[in-house]
C-alpha cells in the first residue's frame, strides 16, 4: 500500500503499507542496505536518525493514520505534484520481488500524450524471468486490473477498470524490480510505464461522451417543454349541439373570449356552408351585439380615467399649497426679526430646510404645469383647423407681433430686475452688513433670474428674426403669384385677338365644328373620360354608374347632359337592353372602335 506523506523541509515520501502485503518488514534498516548494495544512495534515510517511534509491523509512524490517495476504492487521484518540490521515493517490498526508487537527480520518465479515456498502459523494462503473476501482484495495488497482454519481449499491457487508476501505474516508472533475492540479470530490470492506446479504451470513452450528448439533449429538451408555453386546447370540430353551446356561450359575458376563438376557428376551417350560413350569421351577430357593451366599458373606463386624473391634480394643488405655506414659514423665519435670535447652527438648519422645500415645490409645480399642459394639447388637438395660405400669414403675423410684445415686456422686466439689484447693492452698502447670508442669497438669486431672463431674451429675439425673414419669404411668394396672375391675363388677352384675327379665315371650319356633334372643349373632355370609362366596363355601365364616376371629378355635371352628349355619338356609344323581367337595365357600351370602320 503506497503512502504520500511530506517530511519537515516539505519533501513528499512514498510509504507501502505492508498490512496489504503478505511479506513483513522486520528490519528498518533494510531499505538503506537493500539500496548499497545495488551502489545507489539511501534516499530518504540517509543522514537521518533511525526514528525511535517507528512500527516495522506497520511500515510507517504510529501516529499517523494509515490513509492514502493511493489506497484502492477511495477513487482519490494524487495531487499534482510541483516541479519546484523534489520528491522522494522509497523501496516497495512486494511478496515476490523488490521495488527500487530511481534516482531523484535524473529527469523524469518521458510519457506519450494521453489518449481521450485511457484506461490501459505499457509496462516495459521487465525481468526476463518475470511472470504474469508478478505483473499482477506489483500492479494490482494501483486498482482493479481488467486484463493483461504480455509479451515474450520483456513488455506487457496492462488495462484497469478505471481512468484513474493509470494515473496510479504512472507513478512506477522508472523504479527498479528484482525477483526475490536474486542478482542474476534476468531477474531484474527498470520498470518504464507509459500511456497506451488501445481501441476498447476509445470506444468506451465515445459511447460515454455519446451518453453524455444524449442526455444533455434530453436536459434541453425538458427544459424547453418546461418554458414552452402551454397550447391551447384543441377546438371541437363542427355540429349542431356544438353550434348551440357556442351560441349560448356568445351571450355570456364571462365566456364570450372563448366562444368566440371557437366561431373564428370554425370559420377559418371553412365549417360554413349553405346548411349553416343562418346558425353562423346568427353567432356573428351576437357577436356584434358585444360591440356596444366594449365601447360602453371603454367610456366608463375613460371616465374613472379621467376622474383619477382630477383627484390627483386636486391633491398635488393641495399638496403645493402646503408647500407654499411651508416655504412662507421659513421665509418669514429669515427675516432680521426672528433671524438674530437663532443660533448659528439653526440658521444653518432652516437655510437647508428652505432649500429642499423649496426644490421639492419646484419639482411639484412643474409636474401640475405639464399636466395643464397635456390637457390644453389635448383641447387643440380636437380642434379643426384651416390650412389655407391667407391665415397662415396672419398667423405669422399675430405671433411676430406677440414675440414684439414679450420682447418688450421682458425687456422692461430686465430693466426692472437691474434697478432691484443696484437698490439692493446701495442698501448693503449703506447698511455694511455684508456677512449677512440671506442678502447674499437673495443677491445671487437675483444674479440668476437676471441671467435667465438675458437668455430667454435672447432666444426671443431669435425667434423675432425667423419670424420676420417668413414673413418677407411669404410677402415674395405673393409678389411671384401675383406677377404670375399678371402673365395669364395678358396671355389670355392675346389669344383672344388672335382668336377674333382668325375668324373670317376659319369660317368653313366653324361651319364643320358647327356641324359636328361635339360642340365644346368640355363636352370632348368628357367623351373622353366616358370612353374611357365604358372601356374598362366592357359588358357597359348604366347612366347612374357613369355619373357618379363624373360626379367626383365635377358636380355641376348634370345627367340629363351627359345622356343627351352621349345619344348623339351614335358611332361612339350603344345603348342596350339587359336582363329579364324586373331586372330589365339600359346599359351604355363603348363602340368606338367598330364605329370608325363605319365612318
Amino acid at each position: 500500500m503506497f503512502l504520500v506523506q511530506y517530511t519537515a523541509d516539505n519533501s513528499r515520501t512514498l510509504n507501502v503499507d505492508s498490512t496489504a502485503m503478505t511479506l513483513p518488514m522486520s528490519d528498518p534498516t533494510a531499505w538503506a542496505t537493500a539500496m548499497n548494495n545495488l551502489g545507489m544512495t539511501p534516499l530518504g534515510i540517509a543522514g537521518q536518525p533511525i526514528l525511535p517511534d517507528f512500527d516495522p509491523a506497520l511500515g510507517m509512524m504510529t501516529g499517523i493514520p494509515p490513509i492514502t490517495p493511493m489506497m484502492p476504492g477511495l477513487g482519490i487521484v494524487p495531487p499534482p505534484i510541483p516541479p519546484d518540490m523534489p520528491v522522494v521515493k522509497e523501496i516497495i517490498h512486494c511478496k515476490s520481488c523488490t521495488l527500487f526508487p530511481p534516482n531523484p537527480n535524473l529527469p523524469p520518465p518521458a510519457t506519450r500524450e494521453r489518449p481521450p479515456g485511457c484506461k490501459t498502459v505499457f509496462v516495459g523494462g521487465l525481468p526476463e524471468n518475470g511472470t504474469e503473476q508478478i505483473i499482477v501482484e506489483v500492479f494490482e495495488q494501483c486498482g482493479e486490473i481488467i486484463a493483461i497482454r504480455k509479451s515474450k519481449k520483456n513488455f506487457c499491457h496492462i488495462r484497469f477498470a478505471e481512468e484513474y487508476m493509470v494515473d496510479k501505474a504512472l507513478y512506477l516508472s522508472g523504479y527498479r524490480i528484482r525477483l526475490g533475492s536474486s542478482t542474476d540479470k534476468k531477474d531484474t530490470g527498470r520498470l518504464h510505464v507509459d500511456f497506451a492506446q488501445a481501441r476498447d479504451d476509445l470506444y468506451e470513452w465515445e459511447c460515454k461522451q455519446r451518453m453524455l450528448a444524449r442526455e444533455e439533449r434530453h436536459r434541453r429538451r425538458m427544459e424547453e417543454e418546461r418554458l414552452r408555453p402551454p397550447s391551447p386546447p384543441p377546438v371541437v370540430h363542427y355540429s349542431d349541439h356544438e353550434c348551440s353551446i357556442v351560441a349560448e356561450k356568445l351571450k355570456d359575458d364571462s365566456k364570450f373570449s372563448e366562444a368566440v376563438q371557437t366561431l373564428l376557428t370554425w370559420i377559418e376551417r371553412g365549417e360554413v356552408n349553405r346548411r349553416s350560413a343562418n346558425n353562423f350569421y346568427s353567432m356573428i351577430q351576437s357577436a356584434n351585439s358585444h360591440v356596444r357593451r366594449l365601447v360602453n366599458e371603454k367610456a366608463a373606463h375613460e371616465k374613472d380615467m379621467e376622474e383619477a386624473k382630477e383627484k390627483f391634480k386636486q391633491a398635488l394643488s393641495g399638496i403645493l399649497i402646503q408647500f407654499e405655506q411651508i416655504v412662507a414659514v421659513y421665509h418669514s423665519a429669515s427675516k432680521q426679526k426672528a433671524w438674530d435670535h437663532f443660533t448659528k447652527a439653526q440658521r444653518k438648519n432652516i437655510s437647508v430646510w428652505c432649500k429642499q422645500a423649496e426644490e421639492i415645490r419646484n419639482i411639484h409645480n412643474d409636474e401640475l404645469m405639464g399636466i395643464r399642459r397635456e390637457e390644453e394639447m389635448e383641447m387643440s388637438d380636437d380642434e379643426i383647423e384651416e390650412t389655407t395660405e391667407t391665415k397662415e400669414t396672419e398667423e405669422s403675423v399675430s405671433q411676430a407681433e406677440a414675440l414684439k410684445e414679450e420682447n418688450d415686456s421682458l425687456r422692461w422686466q430686465l430693466d426692472a430686475y437691474r434697478n432691484e439689484v443696484e437698490l439692493l447693492k446701495q442698501e448693503q452698502g449703506k447698511a455694511h452688513r455684508e456677512d449677512d447670508p440671506n442678502k447674499e442669497q437673495q443677491l445671487k438669486l437675483l444674479q440668476q433670474a437676471l441671467q435667465g431672463m438675458q437668455q430667454h431674451l435672447l432666444k426671443v429675439q431669435e425667434e423675432y428674426k425667423r419670424k420676420e425673414a417668413e414673413l418677407e419669404k411669404v410677402k415674395d411668394d405673393k409678389l411671384q403669384v401675383e406677377k404670375m396672375l399678371e402673365n395669364l391675363k395678358e396671355k389670355e388677352t392675346c389669344a383672344s385677338r388672335l382668336c377674333t384675327s382668325s375668324q373670317d379665315s376659319d369660317y368653313p371650319l366653324e361651319k364643320t365644328l358647327n356641324s359636328s356633334p361635339i360642340k365644346s372643349e368640355r363636352e370632348a373632355l368628357l367623351v373622353g373620360i366616358i370612353s374611357t370609362f365604358l372601356h374598362v366596363h366592357p359588358f357597359g355601365a348604366s347612366i347612374e354608374y357613369i355619373c357618379s364616376y363624373l360626379h367626383r371629378l365635377d358636380n355641376k355635371i348634370c345627367t340629363s347632359d351627359v345622356e343627351c352628349l352621349m345619344g348623339r355619338l351614335q358611332h361612339t356609344f350603344r345603348q342596350e337592353m339587359t336582363g329579364v323581367g324586373a331586372s330589365l337595365e339600359k346599359r351604355w357600351k363603348f363602340c368606338g372602335f367598330e364605329g370608325l370602320k363605319l365612318t
